[in-house]
């Protein structure tokens, strides 16, 4: 079975594609909860293929290229940890007669989604490969500053509660793992069919993946 046109189908409709992964998630969590533990295991390993086939389309050796970009290193991390920081205290205001609600409030804000960035603004037509770049760098960051913004804008009493482990094995798992991966399979690739087989096929993926773990994360 040839898979091109099938790829260009989803492809062209991706959007609404993940509308349906969206509303089918929803679907499912609201009328089996009794899953929820299986999918919540299942969001790991949804994401680490999503960001190997994230990985794997963009050729790593501009990587180093890219981090060269002083101005779009800058804009990137002050957008996210000036801007983005100011508004979510700001919002977090709302809620701040609520330690749970405040903590969970600030989670959300403070560390978005780095992953899912990659994919839209590639779909968005934005600076997807220097984005791909950065994204190690911002997790770093993203780790090293989520308790300062939490002491300041929560209080010293929520750093008790947090724990630091999930966050490094975020790190290890969905950034390093993958990113390792594809600079292996892109190393094959050059001299073997199989390694340029296999880029195609996580090329062609892109789609269902997004669509899956859409539909993981929101079940």
């Amino acid at each position: 079975m040839r898979l091109g046109p099938l790829v260009e189908w989803w492809d062209r409709r991706q959007i609404a594609l993940y509308v349906v992964a969206i509303g089918v998630g929803t679907a499912l969590g609201l009328a089996a909860p009794q899953v929820a533990p299986a999918l919540e295991h299942s969001i790991e390993p949804v994401l680490m293929l999503l960001l190997f086939a994230t990985f794997l389309g963009i050729p790593l050796i501009e990587v180093g290229r890219a981090l060269r970009d002083i101005r779009f290193l800058g804009t990137v991390l002050v957008a996210n940890f000036i801007v983005v920081p100011v508004l979510a205290w700001g919002l977090s205001r709302f809620v701040a007669d609520d330690q749970g609600l405040l903590l969970g409030v600030l989670f959300v804000l403070l560390t978005p989604c780095i992953d899912y960035v990659i994919v839209f603004t590639g779909l968005a037509g934005g600076a997807r490969a220097r984005l791909l770049a950065a994204a190690p760098l911002l997790m770093l960051v993203q780790i090293a500053l989520l308790p300062v913004f939490l002491f300041l804008f929560a209080g010293g009493d929520v750093l008790a509660v947090i724990d630091v482990v999930p966050f490094v094995e975020a790190f290890l798992l969905l950034i390093v793992l993958p990113f390792a991966a594809a600079a292996v399979v892109q190393a094959v690739a050059r001299r073997h069919r199989v390694g340029r087989a296999l880029e195609q096929v996580m090329a062609g993926a892109m789609v269902p993946l997004m669509m899956a773990t859409l539909a993981v994360v929101v079940g």
